[in-house]
């Protein structure tokens, strides 16, 4: 962990085994952090959050500036690093790490932009709104893009002149640590930013109820957001939370079919599926679907399985071997309830006992309704395909989920390019492309996917207290 600048061992002296997923090989010893660590951790960044929110913006810019210049000097580095704790093709882990990068390129840039406005009132009356330091912040990132989630949340919390304690996934902390570090390399002040690695139950908990800590940002599943949004209002604290997702992807009978057939194997299978905004449910127009099945089932069976830092692994393990049983599971109930037929993977590559936590790229058509695959959000490497009659069945079935992270609608309709995205029940969606995120847009979900918005000048009004000031000249 990193508290007050400082790498420090748990204040028990305990520590956890982090696995190499690909593997099963021990690749580090990691602080086991619990309440007193934490504790620990809200005095290093009280005691320094003073100092940073008086910092000029500018001035908080350039160390993101210099940040992002030692994170792209790390790039190889810092993405083996990736791969070899949360189990990603190294391609992956270096787009991923270049987008962390990206992203404090560009809140470096919006450092002089996000200003103070006023407003004549008339009557020798002016308003001024005031965008503040929140103070004491908390951020808690999932394993699936360690890199690219500190990045979003932590990037702008301190542009706005915030302190904050990050809760890494104890699958995957060694990134965040490691770009902690080059924050503080680049210049950032002992304190302000702080990471506590640990199980959430413990130190995630200790983390959102800590009253000196005004609000949090929590990336996760709606079960776990709804218990951080249960015990921030007790308290009344402010929180941002980006939660799950099942999102489907429509393609229309006029659709490009090589080209939505690349973008449904790139949002189902990137990142071994593990993407909250990946491609979950798959709708396709009855009319082409035979013929979209053929080309999908075979350009999935193309996908080559394995380690992510060998050549030609295009997808790499799922990220425990308890995720990996799950998906099994997902698929083993399809069968033996007729829920719907695997038309290609469906099993555990290699030799059995292997300790690698893989599992085959799985397309599964005719799925019932009732099934998990479409009715729970499954975080893995599985792919059900319904078919549709016409765009009122699609978008009736894509918003037919408790969900509403993202979707996307493949066509070359002029009026459906203009329809549906005002019809999906979604906090992003996609045209004829899924899964790009650019750090300018806001993202965030409807439904139980969450509430707030991450990126864009948006994240940084989440990230500011707004002050109105009134003054009569």
């Amino acid at each position: 962990m990193l508290i007050a600048g400082e790498r420090r061992e748990a204040s028990s002296g305990r520590s956890f085994e982090l696995t190499n997923p690909a593997t099963g090989e021990v690749i580090a010893r990691v602080p086991l952090g619990d309440a007193d660590d934490l504790r620990a951790a809200v005095e290093a960044v009280t005691a320094a959050a003073p100092g940073w929110g008086e910092t000029l913006a500018r001035d908080r810019g350039k160390v993101l500036a210099r940040a992002a210049t030692l994170i792209r000097a790390r790039t190889d580095r810092l993405a083996e690093q990736l791969t070899r704790e949360q189990g990603k093709p190294l391609r992956e882990a270096v787009d991923e790490v270049r987008g962390a990068a990206n992203v404090f390129e560009y809140y470096a840039g919006l450092a002089s932009s996000f200003s103070d406005s006023g407003v004549r009132l008339g009557g020798g009356l002016e308003a001024e709104v005031r965008h503040e330091p929140i103070g004491v912040t908390g951020a808690i990132i999932p394993w699936n893009m360690p890199a690219l989630l500190f990045a979003w949340k932590a990037v702008p919390a301190l542009l706005c002149g915030n302190a904050q304690i990050v809760k890494p996934a104890s699958t995957a902390p060694l990134t965040p640590l490691a770009l902690a570090e080059c924050l503080h390399e680049a210049g950032l002040p002992a304190g302000v930013l702080n990471v506590v690695t640990g199980p959430g139950e413990i130190v995630g908990e200790a983390l959102v109820t800590d009253p000196a800590v005004r609000k949090v940002s929590f990336t996760g599943s709606s079960a776990t957001g709804k218990r951080v949004m249960a015990l921030a209002a007790d308290r009344v604290a402010r929180i941002t939370l980006e939660l799950g997702g099942s999102d489907p992807m429509i393609v229309c009978a006029d659709a490009d079919l090589d080209s939505a057939v690349a973008g449904a194997v790139a949002g189902r299978y990137y990142n071994c599926g593990q993407v909250c905004t990946a491609v979950k449910r798959l709708f396709v127009q009855e009319t082409i679907a035979d013929e979209f099945v053929r080309r999908l089932t075979a350009s999935v069976s193309r996908l080559r399985v394995g380690n992510g830092l060998e050549a030609g692994t295009t997808m790499g393990p799922l990220n425990t071997i308890a995720a990996r049983d799950r998906i099994g599971g997902l698929v083993d109930r399809v069968r033996e309830k007729d829920e719907g037929t695997v038309e290609v993977g469906g099993t555990v590559p290699g030799a059995p006992g292997s300790a690698g936590a893989y599992y085959a790229p799985t397309v599964v058509t005719d799925v019932a309704p009732e099934s998990a695959l479409m009715t729970e959000e499954v975080f893995g490497p599985v792919l059900p395909v319904v078919r549709f009659s016409n765009l009122d069945e699609a978008i009736r079935l894509a918003n037919d989920s408790r969900f509403g992270l993202g979707a996307s609608i493949w066509t070359r309709n002029p009026e459906t390019i203009r329809e549906a995205p005002r019809r999906l029940q979604a906090g992003i969606v996609w045209v004829n492309l899924h899964l790009k995120v650019p750090p300018e847009v806001p993202f965030g979900g409807v439904k139980e996917s969450g509430l707030g918005r991450e990126n864009g000048v948006q994240a940084l009004e989440a990230w500011s207290e707004e002050k109105t000031v009134l003054v009569r000249l």
